[in-house]
């Protein structure tokens, strides 16, 4: 009799376990591989030779939309595209100098491999081809060009769909707009 209830005990465990690891599972949802980052850019300006004029960028704003799509052990394949503006001073010698609105249009294609550091936190490189249109119409410019970017943050989950996204992004196109400080928001479907 002991054996049979110990066996019923057993069993009703043993059930009730599986029946838990199925609850679980169902509940816990899996990270999509679709998403897209909306962000605000603040850019630190550069020094540029053009002609016989140094252009010098002042600090600048914008925006960027990132779309992506996650690969597998932590890649992701994402398309970025940002706008900014900032104020370029013109410096010829001889001259006095003058200043000019800039505006700046970005294109990129990145390869980015996250790792999570801590549980919600990830930390993420990438690095990829860029292409951008740079307009100064006081100056005569008007041009595209494109060079490699690199770039490091980090994305802090606070809900199963939202993270937040903090990056610093640095292109080897020679210009006034320089490097890049973007803080976001992630949205995974």
């Amino acid at each position: 009799m002991i054996k049979k209830i110990l066996l019923v005990v057993v069993a009703f465990l043993f059930t009730t376990q599986l029946m838990a690891e199925e609850m679980h599972e169902g509940m816990h949802q899996e990270e999509s591989k679709y998403y897209a980052v909306i962000k605000g850019l603040y850019i630190v300006g550069d020094n540029t030779q053009h002609g016989e004029a140094l252009l010098s960028g002042d600090d600048g704003y914008g925006f960027g939309i990132d779309l992506g799509y996650r690969l597998e052990y932590g890649f992701s394949l994402e398309y970025d595209f940002s706008y900014s503006t900032n104020s370029v001073t013109e410096v010829v010698e001889g001259e006095e100098p003058r200043s000019a609105d800039a505006s700046y249009m970005t294109h990129a294609i990145d390869l980015v491999y996250g790792y999570e550091i801590f549980k919600n936190l990830e930390f993420f490189a990438k690095v990829g081809y860029e292409y951008e249109l740079e307009k100064i119409n006081d100056y005569g410019i008007d041009n595209g060009s494109d060079g490699a970017v690199m770039g490091t943050g980090l994305e802090y989950e606070f809900m199963h769909s939202y993270k937040i996204i903090g990056e610093y992004e640095h292109s080897t196109i020679d210009g006034p707009r320089g490097n890049s400080l973007y803080l976001g928001l992630m949205y995974n479907f």
